[in-house]
């Protein structure tokens, strides 16, 4: 006789995933998470009974980095069965979400893209995320950036208050990425301190932000009804509680006091520490070291570049010259 949890993996294995890919996926986001193993069958429990989460994912002063980061988790070949492709988190997020608008990926445009926008709003009131990429611009009224007549600002406000929770993918839509650098002549702002009140408010920072953070981070809200723990900055724990500098695979080399002077020296040959040539590891907290890039495959430290910090709050300004260590 079925479990209550076979039959919901059965519902789950009918949306298009296998059993196999579905309990991978969930296990992927478990670690992703931080959560212990016995938590892989509360996430399969609750991504296969839950219905599909409207997603509202607004684009603001921005370079779509974020979106192509998004996009870009593909499908890669299975390290077990040679021939077989894997699908790629966001192929397995879409059996959960609905992405309902997104002005680059959806077909609607215009009046038709505006009516999308507004059927959502209208249809789903508290019910749907909103996912906001890019900067909003204060000066003169935002004019710097408007869609169809209408400001960042007068947008945000209109999607903000309905969403049960918003998520500021990538370091513009946290604290003005690099439009709010110096000389900052937009007034570029991040979405908390535009809408100080905003409600279970998620900042992902990263330039761009890590997809793997993105759907873990959506996971959690469909999994426990709520969103992730946040520190100070609303940045979930389970990404961004660490320092970068601590878990870093050179790190012993720092200790050791062995560093990278030259680009291509027997240093840099031989995998020492890059906080000679500017690594912002110490200055960061992210855990890119462990979700990576590319499909999980390397992150920039372990390419053999060292971090820019793009994770911390203002690192335009902050942390630039980026080839020169912080504290020289």
């Amino acid at each position: 006789m079925s479990t209550q949890n076979d039959l919901s993996l059965e519902s789950a294995v009918h949306r298009s995933l296998n059993r196999r890919d579905f309990l991978r996926f969930c296990s992927t986001m478990a670690a992703a998470l931080a959560l212990p193993s016995r938590y892989v069958s509360q996430i399969a429990n609750s991504l296969s009974l839950a219905t599909r989460l409207p997603v509202v994912w607004l684009e603001f002063q921005d370079c779509t980095g974020d979106s192509e980061s998004f996009l870009r988790a593909g499908s890669r070949p299975d390290p077990i069965q040679p021939g077989v492709t894997d699908p790629s988190l966001v192929d397995l997020l879409f059996d959960f979400i609905s992405v309902d608008y997104h002005e680059t990926l959806m077909a609607p445009a215009g009046f038709a893209a505006e009516k999308s926008l507004n059927d959502v709003l209208g249809k789903y009131p508290n019910n749907y995320l909103c996912i906001i990429e890019g900067a909003l611009p204060q000066a003169q009224n935002g004019i710097f950036c408007t869609i169809h007549g209408r400001s960042a600002l007068s947008i945000a406000q209109q999607v903000l208050p309905g969403a049960m929770a918003t998520i500021a993918m990538g370091s513009c839509a946290v604290d003005g990425g690099l439009a709010a650098a110096v000389p900052n002549l937009t007034g570029a702002t991040g979405i908390l301190n535009a809408f100080p009140g905003v409600k279970n408010l998620v900042n992902l920072p990263g330039c761009p932000a890590n997809v793997v953070n993105l759907v873990a981070t959506i996971v959690y809200l469909i999994t426990f009804k709520s969103i992730p723990e946040i520190d100070s900055q609303h940045r979930p724990y389970f990404a961004y509680g660490e320092e970068i500098h601590e878990d870093c695979e050179r790190h012993d080399f720092y200790e050791d006091e062995k560093f990278v002077l030259a680009w291509g020296d027997e240093g840099h040959k031989n995998g020492w520490c890059l906080f000679k040539m500017g690594c912002k590891g110490p200055e960061t907290h992210s855990n890119c070291r462990w979700v990576k890039w590319n499909d999980s495959t390397n992150w920039p430290i372990g390419a053999g570049h060292g971090c820019i910090g793009c994770a911390t709050p203002h690192f335009w300004d902050t942390l630039t010259p980026f080839y020169q260590p912080v504290d020289d």
